[in-house]
């Protein structure tokens, strides 16, 4: 196992399936191991088709969630997104796609408000690193792009928390209930320490690591 072999981040990584398609659909089957002349283009090109995939997977999660006020701003934006990934490779390079994720994101925090109860607790990009948060009250928080690097959520069910772009990089989830969490990705599973008794959202599936 990498994680074992001192590569956590091997394991943590996921392109949500922009590699595949970068290769197979963007650059018609070619790849830089068998033409490394494709080298440059395609090492420049994946984070920003990886970061499309990645929109897809968040447009999904919206389209599944009980925010039908939304849903037809959410398909728009998911047929959006299909066509931006199938674009050229002209295309894609061209492509602001910080932009463009702000956009999104924008709608997802809606999405987002939706769901979430009145008042619940906003840390929105907070350094939360190393701290106990067993008792601050996060269910239904936006904890959206903050960092719970180290923190401490043993036991605590975060309900409908927004976790969009948090860094939950070893952070202690033992027995938290995540499976409600809104936006939660396999690469922020695989980065947390959790166990058996962590409850996850039935699309995710509970890291290896975790069973031992």
């Amino acid at each position: 196992m990498l994680r074992e072999r001192g590569f956590p981040g091997c394991e943590v990584f996921d392109c949500f399936g922009a590699g595949q398609q970068l290769t197979q659909v963007t650059f018609g089957g070619r790849s830089w191991r068998e033409d490394p002349d494709l080298a440059a283009a395609q090492f420049a090109l994946l984070p920003v088709l990886r970061q499309l995939h990645e929109i897809r997977w968040y447009l999904a999660e919206a389209l599944s969630l009980p925010a039908a006020a939304l849903h037809d701003r959410v398909r728009t934006a998911q047929a959006r997104t299909e066509a931006l990934a199938a674009g050229t490779a002209e295309e894609l390079a061209a492509l602001d796609v910080g932009a463009y994720r702000r956009e999104v994101g924008e709608l997802l925090g809606q999405v987002s408000d939706l769901l979430r109860r009145p008042g619940a607790v906003d840390r929105r990009g907070a350094d939360l690193m190393g701290r106990d948060l067993r008792r601050a009250g996060l269910t239904g928080a936006s904890l959206r792009g903050a960092y719970l690097i180290g923190a401490d959520l043993r036991g605590v069910d975060l309900g409908a928390a927004d976790l969009l772009g948090a860094d939950l990089r070893a952070a202690d989830v033992r027995g938290a209930d995540l499976s409600r969490c809104l936006f939660l990705t396999r690469p922020q599973v695989e980065a947390a320490h959790g166990d058996v008794s962590t409850r996850l959202p039935d699309v995710l599936e509970r890291p290896a690591h975790w069973m031992r």
